[in-house]
């Protein structure tokens, strides 16, 4: 596999202009006021879902009786199936017994069941021993174990409810436990859990459906299996878990109102709160568009009100405190106007992010009360079972066993039916749907025009090789300044380039393509976009950072529907501006992007339409290959648009700013390698014939396997 960089290293081993002495071309450096800029792209984000978090705050403020709350509830509701999209039909759930365990006062049932065809859960239903008449069940859900439900914490939690004569069914989340999708060849993990549900979760996303809806409907088809045992109460349903756990039991409640009693444990917090400390968690914890909808996590109580929920927290816990007591007395109001205050509860412990034995006697006690099973409360220590004692299939993974759907085989047939949806409307009126391209990718990306400024401070001049380079802050869309460096050759400069490198503009500049550039009397301008060089790399929260991408920070951008990509494009509208403003009159200017930002490029002269001539370097050539492809490279993700796979791709956007010349150099696929010739042309035979259809065929060019990029450029730039 060749990866961007390594491309990048042999092709700028040919250009003439590399300097041996790297350069530093920051520009914050010199303006102590403005500090560490480095965490820019994520702070841009927050202050977005800021303004979405007060607008809903506004309109909670007006709540004040039952049917106000209950007009909010039924809102609410309907923004929560938007935000984990819509539940397939319900099938046969198959189940199989694998196993039986007796122990003193229990039996273990070890089994697994299909919560959609081919797509196996594998599950513990521990079973109370003696007693007349049907028991009260309560659903499990794991946290973010390798081990699923297996884990001694997980173990200590389960049979002490089961000891109090509650049937409990456990059952692993995809991921985890013996459901682990990427093994290597010796049959080991190769993520853990966290990375098991966003590498194809974030797929997912971009095919439009948030993972969340694969994880809650395991929940509902659990709830169904418990409810099908005759040893069940059917009207006597709960539900708990812990962190990760605590996600799917918040949820998994949220939707299903058979579940009489919930009691989410280390997870409620407010979006607010989470996105100031902790950051974006894993795909499935992410709502999709939950607060540009309006929608928090809050509401994930409220929309159960006034059913009795229990939350389980502690002062010390990686999901804020301060957020869990927001929640609690914001729904601590709906609870009230319901005329039943006492169904709302919070257990608080003075500790980390654990189960303690204080809030385990607290759940005891909520599930005896509200589950109708009374009894002491008091935690019992427990024998626990040694992990693969409970393992369902023989070698402990479900994939070895059966063959098995996955997160990623699930949204490939989602992504299937999302792109025959995408031909279908380009087959209808191919020119009238690149007619309205431009308001969908607004609307898919987030964009807002910034308001028109040419505000920027000069911040130094430097000669070398016969040009000057100046460095610029340029203002950005947001309270920040996007640094950049403008190189200029001795006379008049021809034209102006805009080079967008996706490694930041020192790299750019001192690797030699924007030198070679000013060398043949190009002006150039090299930008650190949001995220990039200056304006890069600060970010550390979150768990979703693989292969060195931050992805939680494009989660950020998903609850928000505020992408990077839509900064970056507002971004080149203002460095537009500002390449009219320095040079005093309008100028012939060409795009070039390095790598990923080719898809901004594509954006930004499609949305924007004030390039004359684009040039992409390496760029991928197809969304859709980001998810066709299993082992896919996750720095493409950060110029993704999620759910845009049924609406547009790269190519449409090429089509839409037909007849204006472009050039693809060496386009890559989403594993980084150069792209098939004939899936390439197939793919872009729609483009082809755009550029056909306006009389200027030759205006769209390729090369998908040049040597001397500098020369191929300049070759092009000057025909």
């Amino acid at each position: 596999m060749r990866t961007l960089c390594f491309a990048f290293i042999a092709l700028f081993s040919m250009l003439p202009f590399v300097h041996a002495q790297k350069e530093d071309f920051n520009v914050y450096d010199y303006w102590n006021y403005y500090g560490d800029m480095s965490n820019n792209l994520y702070e841009q984000l927050y202050a977005v879902a800021a303004e979405q978090v007060n607008r809903r705050k506004l309109q909670l403020s007006g709540l004040k009786t039952k049917d106000d709350w209950t007009r909010y509830q039924s809102g609410a509701k309907e923004k929560l199936q938007k935000t984990v999209g819509q539940f397939p039909a319900k099938t046969p759930l198959n189940p199989v017994i694998t196993g039986k365990i007796k122990r003193d006062g229990f039996i273990v049932e070890k089994l697994y069941f299909e919560s959609r065809p081919g797509y196996y859960v594998t599950a513990a239903l521990f079973v109370p021993a003696g007693g007349k008449g049907k028991k009260p069940a309560i659903l499990y859900c794991s946290g973010h174990s390798e081990n699923g439900f297996r884990s001694d914490d997980y173990q200590t939690s389960i049979m002490n409810l089961v000891k109090k004569g509650f049937v409990v069914l456990a059952f692993d989340p995809v991921g985890q436990g013996e459901r682990i999708q990427y093994l290597d060849g010796n049959g080991q993990a190769v993520f853990g859990p966290t990375h098991e549900h966003s590498y194809p979760g974030t797929q997912s996303f971009i095919s439009g459906m948030p993972p969340a809806n694969y994880f809650i409907w395991d929940g509902i088809r659990a709830i169904d299996y418990l409810l099908g045992r005759k040893e069940v109460d059917s009207q006597r349903i709960g539900i708990t878990g812990r962190s990760g756990g605590g996600t799917q039991c918040a949820c998994i409640a949220a939707v299903d109102d058979r579940i009489v009693a919930s009691a989410p444990e280390c997870y409620l917090t407010t979006f607010d709160m989470l996105l100031r400390s902790r950051g974006p968690q894993d795909a499935e914890q992410i709502l999709m568009y939950a607060l540009e909808e309006g929608f928090d996590i809050s509401d994930l109580i409220a929309v159960r009100a006034p059913k009795p929920v229990l939350m389980i927290t502690t002062t010390r816990d990686i999901f804020s405190i301060q957020g869990a007591r927001d929640v609690f007395n914001e729904n601590r109001a709906a609870y009230a106007a319901y005329g039943q205050p006492e169904n709302l509860l919070m257990a608080e412990d003075d500790e980390e992010h654990v189960n303690t034995k204080k809030n385990r006697e607290a759940l005891h006690a909520f599930f005896q009360k509200h589950l109708g099973n009374p009894g002491s409360p008091e935690d019992e220590a427990v024998e626990l079972f040694d992990e693969k004692d409970l393992w369902v299939t023989p070698a402990g993974q479900i994939q070895k066993y059966l063959p098995s759907e996955t997160l990623f085989s699930l949204n490939e047939k989602q992504a299937t039916a999302m792109l025959e949806r995408l031909q279908a409307k380009r087959a209808l009126s191919y020119p009238a749907f690149l007619k309205d391209l431009r308001q969908t990718a607004v609307r898919m990306t987030g964009y807002r025009k910034p308001a028109a400024t040419a505000e920027f401070i000069f911040s130094g001049r430097w000669w070398r090789n016969g040009y000057a380079i100046e460095k610029y802050l340029v203002k950005g869309s947001g309270n920040y300044f996007i640094p950049l460096l403008r190189l200029l050759p001795a006379g008049d400069a021809k034209e102006t380039v805009l080079l967008l490198d996706d490694r930041g503009k020192s790299v750019a500049v001192n690797e030699g393509l924007a030198d070679g550039l000013v060398q043949e009397g190009f002006e150039v301008i090299v930008p650190d976009l949001n995220g990039i060089g200056e304006l890069g790399g600060g970010y550390s929260g979150g768990d979703a950072r693989i292969q060195d991408t931050p992805m939680n920070v494009w989660y950020a951008g998903i609850l928000t529907r505020k992408t990077p990509l839509a900064l970056r494009v507002e971004e080149t509208g203002l460095l537009l501006d500002f390449i009219n403003a320095v040079n005093d009159r309008e100028r012939v200017v060409t795009g070039l992007s390095c790598g990923t930002l080719g898809a901004e490029l594509l954006h930004a002269a499609a949305i924007e339409n004030r390039f004359d001539r684009i040039v992409l370097l390496h760029p991928l050539y197809s969304f859709s290959s980001l998810v066709r492809e299993r082992n896919y490279r996750t720095r493409f993700v950060m110029s993704a648009v999620p759910g845009v796979t049924g609406e547009y791709d790269l190519p449409d956007l090429c089509a839409a700013i037909a007849p204006r010349k472009t050039f693809l150099i060496n386009p890559l696929n989403a594993l980084d390698e150069k792209v098939d010739a004939d899936l390439f042309n197939a793919t872009y035979a729609i483009v082809k014939d755009r550029f056909t259809q306006t009389g200027h065929p030759q205006n769209f060019t390729v090369n998908t396997d040049a040597q001397d990029i500098l020369r191929e450029i300049l070759r092009w730039l000057n025909r």
